[in-house]
């Protein structure tokens, strides 16, 4: 299942940062400022996208941890890239080493943990 895949894989995103994309649209505070959550989405989506690469259409990852610290502020307008290092490979347990900057500064980093699910088992277990 996972035989290709190899601690030091890595991946990266970017996006643009929005009106959308602010603490005050995601109600996870009251400043336009690039929210938390958004950033926990970006490096999601770079973890997971990097890990279905190497598996196939019977599994998929989730993420089960994330343990980050969000440093700096991202104005609106900002281009921000997010990057996962695969760190560790236990079993089916993955942990990602995470960093996100933005155009002038480091603005995130942490850690996160995915597990290695068959789609069909984990959703029955959602939807019996």
């Amino acid at each position: 299942m996972l035989d290709k895949l190899k601690v030091g894989e890595k991946k990266s995103v970017t996006m643009t940062v929005t009106e959308n994309d602010t603490a005050l649209a995601m109600k996870s505070g009251n400043l336009k400022v690039l929210a938390t959550p958004r950033l926990v989405g970006l490096i999601e989506e770079a973890a997971s996208t990097l890990v279905e690469n190497f598996l196939s259409a019977d599994y998929t990852s989730v993420g089960t941890n994330l343990n980050v610290n969000h440093v700096a502020p991202t104005p609106i307008g900002s281009t921000v890239r997010a990057d996962v290092e695969l760190v560790k490979i236990d079993g089916r347990k993955l942990i990602f080493k995470i960093s996100a900057v933005d155009d002038a500064k480091e603005i995130f980093n942490g850690r996160h943990e995915r597990f290695i699910v068959n789609r069909e088992k984990f959703l029955s277990k959602v939807y019996p």
